[in-house]
Parts: C-alpha cells; sequence; structure tokens
C-alpha cells in the first residue's frame, strides 16, 4: 500500500521538497520594502508550499517556519516557540533580503501593534495562519527559501550511526528510520482529529514486535514518506464519504480527461437530498449521467476484449486499481480495507454487479436506474420514516459490513447474509409502515428487492431469477409471494379506501409462514371478488389466482427459511410491476381502439 502511494505521487506529480507541505494561510501582513506596514491581505483558499517543521519538532518547543498560526508569532506571552520562529526568520534573513525587511517590522513595536490591531479588524483567529508578503512577493515563495530550508533543517537532524540504519519499507534503501510520520489531514468527518491523523505510529507495546522500539518496526525513510503523505492528502480531499469511511481510490496511470471514472457513480458521496428518493421512475438526471458512464465503461471493457484477442494494447487505459477505505480512530488512520487488481477485471465485475442488480420498475415501464451504493446501505438500516440522521446511522451502524460488500463489488463474489437479513427487515418494516403509493397499493422498496436478488444470484445460485417476473419459477415461495401480490391489488379494487389492506395485515406472517396465512386469504379473497363491478375484473382476477395457484403446487410450505424469504419478497415485487405492465398495456390498446373508432 505504502508503494502504491509513493509511486502514486510519482505519477501525479505531487512529490513535494523534502521538509515541505501544503498549507492555507488565512492572512498575508504586507508589507513595502521600507518594513512599513500597508494592511492585510486575506486568502484561506490557495494551497501554498510551505517549510514544515514536521517530526523534527516532537518533544521540543519548534515552531514552522514563515508560515504559523496568528498566537505563535505574536503570543500574549513571549514562548519558546515565537522565539523559534524569529530565530529562523533571522537566519534567512542573511541570504534574503525580503526576510530581513519582515524581522525589523517584528521587531518594531508600533508596527506589530498595527498589525495585530489590523488582523482583529479582520477578524483572524489565534489559531489561524498567517505570513508575510513583501511589495506583492509570499515570502514563502522566495527562490532562496527552499535551498535555505534544506541547510537549515539539518541542524535537527540526529545523525544515523551504522547500526540504526533500516531498509526502508518503501524504497528497499537503507535509511534511518523516521520516529514518528507526520500526520495525514482529510479524515475529520469520519472520526479523525483535527490536527490530523498518523498512518503509522507504534506508541503502544501491543504495536510492537520482535523486541523492536516504535519505528524500527516499520522503518520509513522522511523522503519517501514525505511523498506517502502528499499522496494520501491529495487522494483524500475529494473522496466520497461512505459509512463513516473515506472512499479513496486511484489508479496505475491517470485518467484521459475524456475517460469516465466508473467507480463513482458506484461509490460516490450520496447528496442529502437523494436520501429519501424512493420512486425509482422520477429520478434526476444526475442518474442519467450514471447510466451514460457505465455504458462507456462497458465500451471500454469491450475494447479491453478486443485488445486482448487482437494482441494491440490499449494503451489511454489503466492496467490496475487501487482502493482505500480509511477512517480516523483516537488520532490514527484505520485502515478499514485496501483492495487492488487489474483495471480489466474491475469493468468486468462492475459490469456483473450491474447485470446481478437488473430488476423491473415497480410501474412496469422498464429496468430501475443505478443508484449509489451509499443509497443501497441505506435499506441496510432499520427502516424509519423520517431519519434526519441517517448518514450517521449509517456511519455507526454499518462500517463492519461496508468492507465485505464492498470486496463482493470488486471481485464478483457473493454477500454477506447480514445483507439479506437487513434487507428483508427493512421490507417488512416498510409495508408495516409506510403509507400506499399513488395506486393504492404497497410494493416492497425496488433497493432492498435488488439486494435481495444479487444476494439469492450469487449465495445460492438462483438462475431463474430474471428482471421481470418469472411463471416458470421451481420455487413455491416465489409463487406464494406473487400470490399476496394478487391479493392485495385484488382488495384494492374491491376496497380502494380501506383503513388496514390485506399487506399491512399479513405480509411478515405470510413471508414467514405462509401455510398458517395463505387459506384464510384465500377466503377473503371470494368476498373481493364478489365485490367488484366488472365481469372482466372478475374474470381477470380470477385467472391471475388460478394461473399462480398452480405454480405453487399442492404443497405450502409451513415455514419458509431465509432464502424462501427472500425468494417471496421477490416474488411479491415482481407480480406487482408485472400486474402494472400488464395495465399499461391494456389502457394502451384501449386508447389505440378508441381513437380507431373515433376516426371511424
Amino acid at each position: 500500500m505504502l508503494k502504491e502511494l509513493y509511486d502514486c505521487a510519482q505519477r501525479m506529480g505531487w512529490a513535494l521538497p523534502l521538509g515541505y507541505t501544503e498549507k492555507t494561510i488565512q492572512a498575508f501582513l504586507c508589507l513595502t520594502e521600507d518594513g512599513d506596514f500597508v494592511g492585510v491581505r486575506m486568502d484561506g483558499v490557495h494551497p501554498f508550499r510551505c517549510p514544515d517543521i514536521g517530526s523534527l519538532a516532537n518533544g521540543t518547543h519548534k515552531s514552522n517556519l514563515l508560515v504559523e498560526k496568528c498566537s505563535v508569532i505574536f503570543p500574549p506571552e513571549p514562548s519558546a516557540k515565537s522565539r523559534f520562529f524569529r530565530e529562523g526568520l533571522k537566519a534567512l534573513a542573511k541570504v534574503e533580503p525580503l526576510a530581513e525587511v519582515c524581522c525589523k517590522a517584528l521587531e518594531d513595536a508600533s508596527c506589530c501593534e498595527h498589525m495585530i490591531a489590523a488582523l482583529e479588524q479582520h477578524k483572524v483567529k489565534p489559531a489561524d495562519r498567517i505570513s508575510f508578503m513583501v511589495e506583492n512577493t509570499y515570502l514563502v515563495e522566495c527562490p532562496t527559501v527552499e535551498t535555505w530550508w534544506q541547510t537549515y533543517r539539518q541542524q535537527f537532524q540526529k545523525p544515523a550511526k551504522g547500526d540504526e540504519l533500516s531498509l526502508c519499507l518503501i524504497t528497499g534503501r537503507p535509511t534511518s528510520p523516521m520516529a514518528t510520520v507526520p500526520k495525514n489531514t482529510g479524515l475529520r468527518v469520519v472520526g479523525g482529529h483535527s490536527s490530523g491523523d498518523a498512518l503509522i505510529c507504534f506508541d503502544k507495546p501491543a504495536f510492537c514486535s520482535y523486541g523492536l522500539k516504535k519505528s524500527a518496526n516499520a522503518p520509513v525513510s522522511e523522503e519517501a514518506f514525505a511523498q506517502v503523505r502528499v499522496a494520501l492528502d491529495n487522494l483524500l480531499e475529494d473522496a466520497p464519504v461512505l459509512a463513516g469511511m473515506k472512499f479513496v481510490h486511484w489508479y496505475d496511470k491517470p485518467l484521459p480527461k475524456q475517460e469516465p471514472d466508473i467507480l463513482l457513480p458506484i461509490f460516490g458521496s450520496l447528496k442529502p437530498e437523494e436520501e429519501d428518493e424512493e420512486d425509482e421512475e422520477e429520478r434526476s438526471d444526475e442518474t442519467e449521467e450514471e447510466a451514460t458512464v457505465m455504458q462507456q465503461a462497458r465500451r471500454d471493457a469491450d475494447m479491453l476484449v478486443r485488445s486482448v484477442r487482437s494482441g494491440q494494447a490499449v494503451t489511454d487505459l489503466p492496467d490496475r486499481y487501487y482502493i482505500l477505505l480509511l477512517s480516523g480512530v483516537s488520532g490514527r488512520v484505520m485502515v478499514r480495507q485496501f483492495a487492488q487488481g487489474p483495471y480489466e477485471d474491475l469493468k468486468k465485475n462492475l459490469d456483473q454487479w450491474y447485470a446481478d442488480l437488473q430488476l423491473r420498475n415497480p410501474g412496469g415501464t422498464g429496468n430501475l436506474k443505478p443508484a449509489k451504493l451509499a443509497a443501497r446501505l441505506i435499506r441496510l438500516l432499520k427502516c424509519q420514516n423520517s431519519d434526519k440522521q441517517v448518514f450517521k446511522r449509517l456511519k455507526d451502524e454499518l462500517p463492519g459490513l461496508t468492507a465485505p460488500i464492498l470486496h463482493a463489488i470488486l471481485h464478483g463474489t457473493g454477500l454477506p447474509d447480514p445483507v439479506a437479513v437487513r434487507s428483508l427487515r427493512f421490507i417488512r418494516s416498510q409495508m408495516l409502515t409506510k403509507e400506499p403509493d399513488r395506486y393504492g397499493s404497497l410494493v416492497p422498496d425496488p433497493i432492498a428487492c435488488q439486494w435481495l436478488k444479487v444476494w439469492l444470484i450469487r449465495n445460492h445460485k438462483e438462475e431463474d431469477l430474471m428482471p421481470e417476473y418469472n411463471p416458470k419459477h421451481p420455487s413455491p415461495a416465489y409463487h406464494i409471494g406473487a400470490m399476496v401480490a394478487v391479493y392485495a391489488a385484488l382488495q384494492q379494487k374491491a376496497y380502494p379506501d380501506v383503513n388496514v389492506t390485506v399487506v399491512q395485515r399479513f405480509f411478515a406472517s405470510a413471508q414467514q409462514t405462509p401455510a398458517l396465512v395463505l387459506g384464510r386469504l384465500a377466503k377473503m379473497s371470494t368476498h373481493y371478488l364478489a365485490k367488484l363491478e366488472s365481469k372482466q375484473l372478475v374474470q381477470e382476477y380470477e385467472s391471475h389466482l388460478a394461473k399462480v395457484s398452480a405454480r405453487i403446487g399442492d404443497t405450502i410450505p409451513t415455514v419458509l427459511a431465509l432464502p424462501e424469504q427472500s425468494l417471496f419478497a421477490l416474488g411479491y415485487y415482481q407480480m406487482y410491476a408485472a400486474m402494472h405492465e400488464e395495465r399499461l398495456q391494456q389502457y394502451g390498446n384501449n386508447a389505440v381502439s378508441a381513437n380507431q373508432n373515433k376516426g371511424e
């Protein structure tokens, strides 16, 4: 993992000079060449490459130079850190005239008062970073600063003895291992510390082995880890959050500008307004864009297959992918999962993921459109009609389940059984508490049903599951679910204003112990059929019930296990969609006939 991050920094040109890091600077104190203070320039947006004392300051009162907190440069009382800052500025002043101007300004009490007052006026906080600017030149960007810093920082480094050298885990070259590594930023939203989190740390005896002390357990050179750190910081900056973890990914080759990132449509962050999108028929334009991305991904996969057959390489696509799931715990970077593999396999497995997910939408007008994994994970929580802290619940309840789900998607393997358990729980709760849709019916959540479909296909080799209702499916449980869907539709037609529906009363029990419930539902259906005024409707529902009953067979199972309960839910959902599709077709045929008669 460290070597891959190191190589990423090299390829992307993110490598910084030794002893440097990127920082945002909230305010610059502007001076003339004569040392007169002329105002404050606010920034706080653009990152600057700045000298960083890093681990060389451990256990001391050293500060960073040229860029520091306002409370260090202008302390209420003189401190060791403020003295160290001014001594370093004086050392730079020997080779850089602009630094000499800054030194004189800090030694002028009247000038300091004006600078402090101006900072307060601009509401600069004591913890905000500030620096200097002389005649429109940033002090940190002076050409002499880098050369001076590389020499100046050497006095703080402990000279290495021959017996203290170890082979760097990243480069394989002899090095004096860092006692502590600089911290990474970007994990604060997933439990990280505000000051950063350490990727490598051995401050507890449990982390050490073979009698080695601290850094000797994982020796890395300062030069190599600096590139690891800058690579991880850059990747974390735009990484989406997934169930309380940062989803960090990269490739061994930069993607061309016209090449879509095939991972983001699945693993990208879910916007707050998307968390309640239950109607798959009314998804936003963003979902359409995701479908376009996947079409492009499939074309690229075809290119890869053709390249293998023809022997001609496709040079503009990556060869390998890398994925990290990260969170912060007590000031440490917690690596939840690290995955890597061929880019060709990634595309093939993502195609398989989308193929396994294929399911008719509730209206029967087409298949469900793609959804992000975060939206899918919400269906693994307990169903709540109004949940304003759903993202917090994802973070608290699903980190242990998200990693194996990610592995299943990336490698085309089976899903954990809790996925089916949680999806069924979500569906049962929803069918009990949710209000009927615009047709007056209750339908299981489509995304939860997709979880069940993938779980059955991958874990139980259910090859007979199709996107739409399959009348030839061999499982009685599947058709029992379809039968309950017909009973529910029949009741809705007969009693559209009923207070409690058949689904709300019997769905959960029929899904678990159908033999105890199905007879009662059959008896109730005779009353519903008698209530219908249209003979055509009576014949239609009698036909549905007769056909599904024949598919169930002579024996109704007493108790359904987890796979059969999942098939029950899918049978119900797909029969619901099939009946809607049939109704739409009848409506269309009737409309055509009416127009023809009108024309005659």
